[in-house]
């Protein structure tokens, strides 16, 4: 094959295929007597490990080291294991589109994609249009993202929020946002927050879980000082008992 068939072949521009025989990834082939050059399948099989390399986003440097490691095997193999590159690409290419998915068919003002867990809850709780409601799902979607302990937390949480009753607390935390910071709510808000929470929620939270690193100070963040308050009140017990 000449230059530009070879090119073609493997979804490469002439310019890279020069550019890598100046840099010393691909040997510069045999000419011919018409001084071009010949390129064989082999060459072919290197080249399109170099680009399938180079776009995971490996460094030239980095494409050197592997290809060093590949040196002397068979093109069959090569070809095996680039299919097989292939087939985990396609796999998380119909992973990302089937999340999608799920955001496309979202209402406006979803925060998702999100697990299958989490996804559940919305359906099991009553309709509320109360602002501490509305964080607390993003406090969870935040939880969803950056944790992968939560399936036996949110199964628990789903029994908890299919409570009508759970609405009550949330309203009663709006009506502090601009309480004076000695309102007597506060205690008895926070006492009964933390007496709804199952204990089997507490057990399910791991030590190095999300809420013991680092939500107990930014989650209050979010909320009037007097809420705030009630909050973390919550968070500390969250971080006291999860811990026991």
């Amino acid at each position: 094959m000449r230059i530009g068939e070879i090119a073609a072949l493997v979804g490469l521009t002439t310019r890279a295929i020069r550019h890598y025989h100046h840099v010393g990834l691909l040997p510069e082939p045999e000419r011919r007597p018409n001084g071009y050059r010949a390129y064989s399948v082999r060459d072919a099989v290197l080249l399109t490990r170099v680009r399938r390399l180079t776009g995971l986003g490996l460094s030239l440097d980095a494409v050197r080291d592997v290809l060093a490691d590949d040196a002397g095997r068979e093109p069959a193999k090569a070809l095996e294991e680039l299919d097989a590159d292939l087939a985990r690409q396609e796999a998380a290419v119909r992973e990302r589109r089937c999340r999608l998915s799920t955001l496309l068919a979202e209402p406006p003002g979803a925060t998702g994609p999100v697990s299958p867990a989490l996804a559940a809850l919305p359906a099991q709780a009553p309709r509320t249009g109360s602002p501490s409601a509305a964080k607390d799902r993003e406090y969870l979607t935040l939880v969803d993202a950056t944790s992968t302990s939560n399936q036996e937390s949110f199964a628990l949480l789903g029994t908890l929020i299919a409570d009508p009753a759970v609405v009550e607390p949330y309203e009663r935390l709006d009506a502090l946002v601009e309480a004076p910071a000695d309102d007597p709510r506060i205690a008895p808000l926070a006492a009964d927050l933390m007496a709804a929470v199952p204990e089997e929620l507490f057990a399910a939270i791991p030590e190095d879980g999300v809420v013991v690193t680092g939500f107990k100070e930014a989650l209050p963040a979010e909320y009037a000082p007097v809420p705030a308050e009630v909050v973390g009140r919550l968070m500390g017990a969250f971080v006291e008992r999860g811990r026991g």
